[in-house]
């Protein structure tokens, strides 16, 4: 049996929605394959039930994330940085009251800071410059830019269907789609903008990359009532 390819916006420590995606979907562990872009750290309180349902997941791809990166540098030096507690770290702090499982800390260690598939499909967290080879790039760029989400939005604004780079298709996360009006998966030309928004007043987002289908979760505010996402 052949399995499908699915890719997942950024969890945020939203369990119950990862759940609901991975139910939703059909997806089965043992064909299928699950390329997660990132940030399963910082915002809603079960990060660490997120982590050690994924390391259960056989065919993975993990990219990291700006808030993996984050919560990374706690998991090893154990000194939470203000900024990070203040950007959703403390969820993450929390969920690790009783200390940090070394299978944890490497599967972030592990994780990739983008992912091309043979049939030139990327998958990165964040963005890329798209006209520069990956290999030159920074990891500040994988991590953090925005300027592939917001080129991608102003052609999608006007109405441009235009590839950006070489790659059959791009996936990223960290922008919330939320932001631009889209409470779903964002496509403008070969750029798929998967982050609908699970860390605030979105939905979690799978997507089958071959047909297109995505299944959402609940709203994940709903999933967490009286409590306090990102």
């Amino acid at each position: 049996m052949t399995g499908r390819t699915f890719v997942l916006g950024d969890i945020h420590g939203a369990f119950r929605a990862l759940e609901q995606c991975l139910n939703r979907c059909d997806f089965n562990p043992e064909y299928d394959h699950l390329v997660a872009l990132g940030d399963v750290c910082d915002g809603w309180p079960q990060v660490r039930e997120c982590i050690e349902f994924l390391l259960k997941i056989p065919n993975l791809t993990y990219i990291l994330g700006n808030h993996d990166y984050w919560a990374l540098s706690w998991f090893r030096n154990q000194v939470p940085p203000d900024l990070w507690l203040n950007q959703g770290g403390q969820a993450t702090l929390n969920s690790y009251a009783d200390g940090v499982p070394l299978s944890h800390r490497q599967f972030l260690e592990q994780a990739k800071l983008y992912h091309l598939t043979t049939d030139h499909r990327l998958f990165v967290h964040a963005g890329i410059m798209p006209d520069k080879p990956l290999m030159e790039q920074d990891e500040s760029i994988f991590l953090w830019d925005r300027s592939l989400f917001n080129l991608a939005c102003r052609l999608k604004m006007h109405h441009e269907e235009k590839s950006l780079g070489s790659y059959k298709e791009i996936y990223i996360g960290h922008s919330p789609t939320i932001r631009a009006g889209y409470p779903v998966p964002l496509q403008s030309g070969n750029v798929w903008m998967m982050d609908t928004g699970a860390a605030w007043d979105g939905h979690l987002t799978i997507m089958d990359i071959e047909s297109k289908a995505y299944f959402q979760s609940d709203r994940v505010a709903d999933l967490y009532p009286g409590v306090k996402g990102r």
